[in-house]
This record gives structure tokens, sequence and C-alpha cells, in this order.
């Protein structure tokens, strides 16, 4: 009888030692470091990467649940994924980081050379010829060169308050724009043949 009792509570032991614990430790960090990747604005500035790091999470908490089912439960495989999912999830973050200080740059730069656009595009309405048909272009373009004006005040504003992706998007708009106006008064002055101001 001892030994069959013996046998009994090693086999117990034996059943109740090969399930594992859920891993709610693992999956409350997996979910914190994606939220932490959210809140690193990866879901702007990595956007695909930032969403395939949530499809990967919800494939490995549903593979957590499925094993969960399980009589004899074995998180070995999903505790790896997890842990994956953390690395993944600083990666990413950093990521978002890089490429918005990236942005940052390339829309400065933009406004950099809106300022100079926007000077000669000046310079170049104050050289236009004003007959009679002119007079009115002219008015349509120095209201266009206005708009251009705020609208790089606007993408400037926009950059200093940290919302660097709007702010790179209408700086880019605002240079097009600027650049179509100075692409047509340099081929009115060119046709009136008056020497280009810079």
């Amino acid at each position: 009888m001892k030994l069959l009792s013996g046998i009994v509570l090693m086999s117990l032991a034996l059943v109740f030692s090969s399930c594992q614990k859920y891993p709610q430790a693992e999956v409350d960090q997996a979910n914190a470091a994606i939220e932490a990747a959210r809140v690193a604005e990866a879901d702007v500035y990595a956007a695909d990467e930032f969403t395939a790091l949530k499809d990967s999470l919800a494939m490995v908490i549903n593979s957590v649940e499925k094993e969960k089912s399980k009589l004899f439960s074995n998180y070995k495989e999903e505790l790896t994924k997890l842990t994956s999912t953390v690395e993944m999830a600083t990666s990413v973050a950093e990521k978002a980081q890089t490429k918005k200080v990236e942005m940052k740059e390339e829309a400065t730069a933009i406004l950099t050379e809106l300022v100079t656009i926007i000077d000669q595009n000046t310079k170049m309405i104050a050289k236009a010829p004003r007959g009679k048909e002119g007079k009115a272009a002219l008015e349509l373009i120095q209201n266009e060169l206005t708009s251009v004006q705020t609208g790089m005040e606007e993408a400037s504003a926009k950059l200093e308050s940290g919302d660097v992706f709007n702010g790179i998007n209408q700086a880019k708009a605002i240079k097009e724009k600027a650049v179509s106006i100075h692409t047509e008064l340099v081929e009115v002055l060119t046709k009136a043949r008056i020497k280009l101001p810079f």
C-alpha cells in the first residue's frame, strides 16, 4: 500500500510539475513595451513595423491562451516569443525616434530653402511688368506668395510643437507651391526680357 501511494504521489508531482504557470508577467511586459513604442510615436514614424509588432503580440497571446486551455500547459515557446516581442518593441521605438529626427532635419532644410525661394519671388514680383493683364496676374501671384508665407509659418510652428509628421508634409506642399510661383515668375521676366534680380 505504501508503494502504491508513493507511486501515486510521484505521478501527481510529475503531473503538476509539467504544468507551467500562466506567463502573466511576460504578457504584461510585452504589452507595456508596445505601449512604450506607441508613446514614442512608433505608430506614426514606424507605422508598418508598429502594426507588425501589434499583430505579432496578438498571435503570441492567442497561442498562450490555446496553451492555457491544455491540461499540461507548457509556455516555453510562447515565453521566447514574448521576450522577442519586447525586444522588437524597443527596436521599433528607437527606429521611430530616429525617423522623427531625420524628418525634422529634412523639414528644417525645406523651410530654409523656402526662405530663399520666397525672397527671390518677392524680388521678381517687384521687377515684373505691370501692364493691364500683368497687374491682375501679379496680384494673384502676390496672394499665393502670402499664402506660402503663412503656410511656412504654420509648418514651422508644427515642427516646434513636435508634430513633425504634419509639419514636414505641409512644408513639402508649400515648397511645391513656392517653386511653381518661382517658375512662373522666371518665365514672365524672361519673356519681358527683364534681368532676374538674384
